[in-house]
């Protein structure tokens, strides 16, 4: 398999008490896995997890094995609480070091500010091996080690260091993806789903149902890295939702 055949994939680790609590609402999930797909990488997997460092390395050692890449968000902050890269050297069993770049960007930004002090060095704080991911939005740099990036919760700064490594990961082939949907409960075409899915080996469709002027409805999506399969995918569901009776709309509503 060439590297364009192949299919990359990441993992995602998103960490916080405050996601798990409601208290903030996650916006990266759907930010990386847009921002991955247009690098040619799949994200395959996501796990939220609270400020605890057990529960941070058992889920960054599951699944930095099992994908290409791993990121994380979260907990990389100046406070007592902010223990992501203490946990993920702990994973990597690499001691935890100050960065003298990290430490040279952070008193440069905080040089009008009140300078350095204990809590805002603890952003220069990385696993030993890594190298830094640029934040243009507050300074405190993100971080990379191998194939695993280590990056702010905060989503405007995580998009930051997101812009700063477009083009830098080695990716395979995109995923291509078309819609259609309609007032169509899913149970009702549940079968057909499953047959024109079996049909099309490499593609996948997946089926979001909602509740809209009163009505039940669904949008499925067809999703695969071959454009010609997708079509097809597309041309014979539309064509099975015809036979059985289901009014529906390309591109989903």
């Amino acid at each position: 398999m060439t590297s364009s055949e192949k299919i990359w994939t990441a993992g995602l680790v998103i960490i916080g008490d405050e996601i798990l609590s409601g208290r903030t609402h996650d916006k990266n999930i759907g930010q990386i896995a847009s921002w991955l797909q247009v690098q040619g990488i799949r994200l395959s997997e996501v796990r939220v997890v609270s400020d605890e460092q057990d529960t941070i390395v058992e889920a960054v050692n599951a699944l930095r094995v099992k994908n290409d890449y791993l990121f994380t968000t979260g907990g990389i902050g100046p406070t007592h609480d902010d223990i992501t890269v203490d946990a993920i050297a702990a994973a990597l069993g690499v001691e935890v070091i100050v960065h003298p770049e990290a430490r040279a960007i952070l008193e440069r930004y905080y040089a009008d500010k009140g300078g350095v002090n204990e809590g805002r060095l603890r952003m220069a704080r990385v696993p030993d091996g890594a190298d830094l991911i640029p934040n243009h939005k507050s300074g405190a740099p993100g971080i990379r080690h191998g194939n695993i990036f280590i990056m702010a919760g905060v989503p405007h700064i995580t998009a930051g260091m997101l812009d700063a490594l477009t083009g830098k990961l080695e990716g395979g082939l995109p995923l291509i993806s078309e819609t259609v949907g309609g007032f169509i409960p899913e149970s009702e075409v549940a079968v057909l789903l499953r047959e024109v899915e079996q049909a099309h080996d490499n593609c996948q469709i997946g089926s979001y149902p909602f509740f809209r002027e009163g009505k039940v409805g669904s949008n499925f999506v067809i999703r695969s890295t071959d454009a010609d399969a997708v079509n097809s995918c597309m041309d014979v569901l539309c064509e099975g939702l015809a036979e059985n009776g289901w009014d529906f709309t390309p591109g989903g509503i």
